[in-house]
């Protein structure tokens, strides 16, 4: 009775776990670092523990909503607190608990002051995320969609790395809030057309033409700053270059994800005349956004601002899938996002070693680093060529699948998209070079450090990660098939 009563409840227990993190370190005094680092690591563990879970009982056979559960709700306003999950935030839910662990890991040595509220700001940042992926109500889901700013607000500009971490910290938050604000307009519209926030009505019911532009364009507003499209980038290089490595590798390998989900969840399902109207708008934007960001990523000297640039170019081919209607597009663009969630992760991190050792991030101070720090090399290289998408890695896997459902629609834009994928090709291979090879620059540093044993244990999953998903991808795809064909059901049936 027990056991089943668990089952039930592993998606609430996941939601809460948290928070009850966060408690517990409001209790501890502040100038105990290690008992707070230790805590933190134990409830981020268990959450993810508890999201695994949901992947072993969850029924790949079906497209409707599991693990449901309804929190609490106001009858009399028809609002209710209602979560669940499908195969589209899945492995999001999973991704997010996986890096929460890596970030407090990162944290062990790199923050030195302000440990405990850093752990806290990680904490509410994981518990907003889950619920982002799990609430099926549009009024929480964007409640949760703002709230992430705050905490990512404070990771920027109280322990960001450099002078500028406060504009930064101010761009990041203004650019991603004035585009939420005409979606909170949306969201306020559909509450008085409709009566209801649960999204399960909101799937079933019918916009007029005209209702349904201006709603698309509202929501467009939001998930177009988060992913970001060209031109509504321009926040991401620098909140990237001022943030801590943490930072960076939540920002990149989970808030990039939220604009992506958004359009799958809320874009084609509700809208679907709006988005199929749009669509060469999003293709054009998302082409650019490849061959632009490509060739600026050429041009960058700032190793973080090189890494930022190219996750632009990824999620052009991600915004191209989800806007091609057909499954393999939709399907390639969620396991593009989930693999950009690792690899961009991946070198985040990377970037971050060479931060601590050096305190420079300015690309012409490195070379020759396979000759002093071969490990770390390795690892690099692995992660430079699952970056452009190497066969066997699981960026090959969302990229093929995503030209594939291009093909099926436009010959041309498929054309300049494997464009983009050589222009991706020279630039991780043309820093890979610049790093690894040629004289070992001793000008600036005297001494050379490999990975430690905790960065190896960081590094070391991610690679294995990225491989399991390039080598058996079916076992990611097939638990999204089914609410992949349901949202192209509610998508195209117009």
């Amino acid at each position: 009775m027990i056991l089943s009563s668990f089952f039930n409840n592993i998606l609430f227990l996941l939601c809460v776990s948290p928070l009850i993190g966060v408690f517990l370190l409001l209790l501890i005094p502040a100038e105990e670092k290690t008992i707070c680092l230790n805590l933190a690591l134990v409830f981020s563990c268990i959450s993810f523990l508890l999201s695994l879970l949901l992947w072993v009982f969850f029924d790949p056979s079906t497209s409707f909503f599991q693990f449901s559960k309804i929190l609490f709700y106001f009858s009399n306003i028809n609002f209710y607190y209602f979560i669940g999950i499908d195969g589209l935030s899945l492995f999001f839910i999973i991704l997010t608990t996986f890096l929460i662990i890596l970030c407090i890991l990162l944290s062990w040595q790199s923050v030195t002051f302000f440990i405990k509220e850093y752990l806290i700001a990680f904490l509410v940042l994981e518990f907003c995320l889950i619920q982002v992926f799990c609430v099926l109500d549009l009024l929480l889901f964007y409640i949760f969609f703002e709230s992430v700013l705050i905490p990512m607000f404070l990771i920027v500009g109280v322990w960001g790395s450099r002078s500028r971490k406060i504009r930064a910290a101010y761009q990041f938050f203004l650019y991603t809030l004035v585009g939420s604000l005409l979606m909170l307009l949306g969201v306020i519209f559909i509450y008085f057309q409709v009566g209801s926030f649960d999204i399960q009505i909101l799937t079933a019911c019918s916009f007029t033409f005209s209702a349904q532009l201006i709603l698309w364009l509202s929501f467009f507003a939001s998930f177009a700053v988060k992913i970001p499209m060209v031109p509504f980038h321009i926040w991401l290089p620098e909140a990237h270059a001022e943030a801590p490595t943490s930072g960076s590798v939540i920002l990149a390998g989970i808030l990039l994800k939220l604009g992506g989900y958004g359009f799958l969840r809320f874009s084609l399902p509700i809208f679907p005349l709006a988005s199929v109207y749009f669509t060469p708008i999003v293709f054009t934007l998302s082409l650019i956004a490849i061959i632009y960001a490509s060739l600026t990523t050429l041009r960058q000297i700032d190793l973080k601002k090189i890494i930022a640039y190219s996750s632009v170019s990824h999620m052009g081919f991600v915004t191209i899938g989800i806007f091609s209607f057909n499954t393999q597009g939709i399907e390639g663009s969620i396991i593009l996002m989930l693999s950009h969630g690792l690899v961009s992760s991946a070198l985040f991190l990377c970037i971050g070693v060479l931060y601590d050792r050096y305190k420079t991030r300015i690309i012409k101070y490195f070379g020759g680093l396979v000759h002093v720090m071969p490990i770390f090399i390795s690892f690099y290289f692995f992660f430079s060529f699952s970056n452009i998408a190497f066969p066997g890695t699981s960026s090959f896997i969302g990229e093929i699948l995503v030209l594939l459902g291009c093909i099926k629609i436009n010959l041309t834009l498929t054309f300049f998209m494997t464009f983009g994928v050589i222009l991706s090709a020279g630039y991780s291979i043309w820093l890979l070079n610049r790093l690894s090879f040629g004289p070992l620059k001793l000008t600036h540093f005297y001494w050379h450090q490999d990975v430690s044993r905790r960065e190896f244990w960081i590094l070391f999953p991610l690679t294995l990660l990225i491989f399991w998903m390039g080598i058996y991808p079916f076992s990611f795809v097939s638990e999204i098939h089914f609410s992949v064909l349901n949202l192209l059901d509610h998508a195209t049936n117009v």
